[in-house]
């Protein structure tokens, strides 16, 4: 933590001090939510800004956090399926520790493949007073991945949502990872957050402004609500791994990013949201800019002040919006704008700076008048060169010598919006069926995109300069070579302990990716012990 940083703290810290009593807090679950969390959020009679994860609780949401209650006598059949492993509750605070395994075995059996994972974990969380609460996790993990798995991770050297990895035995890999934060509420109206953890804004399953697939980051954020508003303010620092490291004391080049996000709840069915970031660079060629205080603004429009700075900035802003049509159906969508020019948006000739994405879906639940049987439908469509940015000069010497740009938008070289990166359209569709302890969940999948031939950049690697496109004009989605990915996955699962999520889960994934240069074909049996709260995306 650099001193400008420590500085933005104190500064938000005197902030969050001037104001008196409570109301709320940040759930310690992350991102993740399980289906009767959502089905709550959704189906409940108290309107609710659904659109943030982690999600921000009132002191209404009761009905939303996990009871304690038990229905075993003996001190190991309550921890074995009702408690954690060990716990603390005391007027004044409430502490726990969970173990948390991931331990899977399976076969991918197209390419006659092992696969497993080892992972140790463990979790401590807990609240103090009724003001603040804190959570932290720490994840030591083994495994062997499925074939397209293992060469995305060797391609980025990331493993996809986690962290960097080392060379495990002859096809594995050894990585670790971690998260957390503490959260102050000194009142009703305010919600101070520091974390090194994950973020997502929207309704959907995947997010085109700010999604979980990437691996945690530091953070501060605001969370500020009052009448039907609830407004979010983050500043975080990204690391940016593509561009050759600093020196050995320093490692990775970092970079800024700042954060606004503004809900309404217009009425008891109708919410809309307006969402704006800035990524920033840290460090040029001639030396370190650090934080730069003029994003320190809490108010909306970072645009002016990007121009007025003269900066090579990356600016990206968005819309959402939600309908809940009938009780257990709610419509929601997304529109992100990453670069805009009037004339040619809506000329038609496929300019590559009309950047966008838009995204349209649905959450019902009680489907048929079943119980707890949810379905979610969801389209997205992202055009070429979204999310991607120019190389930054500074006095004529390109910052990134080894030709890619330092503020796209990503973080330890994956998406912060869409795991596909941008060039694609999918379509997907996810059934959930909880009865007791049973929890089945199904996925289904279509998409197609443009991958890139060798030497050539049609769009879809955010990771890649927009100076090396292909075309200015007659850009499409699909462009490059045309691929198209059929994906399904099920997963049976039996709960034994809901506090932790600790569960046996058998699954089967099938994988068939096309086109007519390098098609692959991807079937996995898999059988497990599993415990997390942890959103990790593999539907690529």
């Amino acid at each position: 933590m650099n001193f400008s940083f420590r500085k933005l703290l104190v500064f938000l810290s005197f902030i969050a001090t001037g104001f008196p009593s409570l109301a709320q807090t940040v759930t310690n679950l992350g991102t993740y939510l399980t289906p009767q969390e959502a089905k709550r959020l959704y189906t409940d009679s108290v309107v609710r800004h659904t659109s943030f994860r982690p999600y921000v609780l009132n002191d209404n949401d009761s009905l939303f956090l996990n009871k304690d209650s038990s229905s075993h006598i003996t001190w190991g059949g309550r921890k074995l399926f009702d408690e954690h492993l060990l716990q603390v509750v005391k007027p004044e605070y409430k502490l726990y520790l969970d173990f948390l395994p991931d331990f899977q075995v399976g076969s991918d059996l197209k390419n006659d493949r092992t696969t497993w994972v080892n992972t140790r974990g463990f979790l401590i969380g807990g609240n103090i007073g009724k003001s603040f609460s804190f959570y932290t996790s720490f994840y030591e993990n083994q495994g062997v991945f499925p074939l397209y798995v293992d060469n995305y991770t060797r391609s980025v050297g990331v493993l996809p949502g986690q962290g960097e990895v080392r060379n495990y035995g002859d096809h594995g890999f050894d990585y670790s990872s971690s998260q957390g934060h503490i959260s102050y509420t000194p009142s009703k109206y305010l919600n101070f957050d520091l974390g090194y953890d994950k973020n997502f804004i929207g309704d959907g399953y995947r997010s085109l402004l700010l999604s979980d697939v990437a691996a945690p980051y530091p953070y501060v954020k605001l969370t500020a609500s009052v009448w039907k508003l609830r407004y979010m303010m983050m500043w975080s620092q990204m690391i940016d791994r593509e561009s050759p490291r600093l020196d050995y004391q320093n490692g990775y080049r970092k970079k800024w990013g700042a954060f606004h996000y503004l809900d309404w709840n217009i009425s008891k069915k109708v919410s809309v949201g307006l969402f704006e970031n800035i990524i920033w660079m840290d460090a040029d060629s001639l030396g370190k800019r650090g934080f730069d205080w003029s994003y320190l603004n809490p108010l909306l429009f970072f645009r002016p002040v990007e121009f007025a700075n003269g900066s090579p900035d990356k600016a990206l802003v968005g819309l959402t919006a939600k309908y809940k049509m009938l009780n257990k159906f709610t419509w929601y969508g997304q529109f992100a704008l990453n670069e805009f020019t009037a004339k040619e948006f809506f000329s038609g000739d496929g300019y590559w700076a009309n950047k966008w994405g838009t995204q349209i879906g649905f959450r019902s639940f009680d489907i048929f008048g079943i119980p707890n049987l949810h379905f979610q439908g969801e389209a997205n469509i992202v055009r070429p060169y979204t999310y991607t940015a120019r190389i930054p000069v500074v006095e004529g010497v390109a910052v990134s010598n080894n030709g890619k740009p330092t503020n796209n938008y990503t973080h330890f070289s994956q998406p912060l919006a869409h795991l596909w990166g941008a060039n694609f359209e999918e379509f997907l569709g996810i059934v959930n069926y909880t009865y007791k302890r049973l929890d089945i969940r199904g996925q289904f999948s279509y998409g197609y995109y443009g991958l890139d031939p060798e030497g050539l950049n049609y769009g879809k690697n955010i990771l890649k300069p927009y100076d090396t496109r292909v075309s200015d004009y007659g850009n499409y989605i699909g462009q490059g070579i045309t691929t198209s990915l059929y994906y399904g996955d099920i997963k049976i699962a039996y709960v034994l302990n809901p506090k932790y999520n600790l569960r046996f889960e058998t699954g089967l994934t099938y994988r068939n990716e096309k086109n007519d240069v390098s098609p692959s074909k991807t079937t996995i049996l898999s059988i497990g012990l599993r415990s997390s709260f942890r959103n990790l995306y593999y539907d690529f």
